[in-house]
């Protein structure tokens, strides 16, 4: 008899677990993509806010600077060329 009872009560919790389940998952899933979207925003926003609060929203901004002659020449000494041929 306690047998029959051990497997009627895991039964009624299962079912009612699922039950429950179903009734608060859309609400559980929902508030975990809202926490998930607003950590992503912090972790993400923060980069990608501009350093200069004087450029508006929108344009185009080219930070980089161009090289110098020097750096161009340092680089086409650099190393050597080496010819690679495959053998089949």
């Amino acid at each position: 008899m306690q047998l029959l009872r051990t497997i009627l009560i895991i039964l009624l919790v299962w079912y009612g677990f699922k039950i429950l389940a179903r009734l608060f998952g859309p609400y559980l899933m929902k508030y975990a993509s809202k926490k998930m979207e607003k950590k992503f925003n912090e972790q993400f926003g923060q980069r990608q806010r501009p350093q200069d609060p004087n450029y508006k929203e929108g344009e185009t901004v080219i930070d980089k600077k161009p090289r110098n002659s020097s750096d161009k020449n340092s680089k086409e000494e650099v190393g050597e060329y080496i010819e690679f041929e495959e053998i089949d």
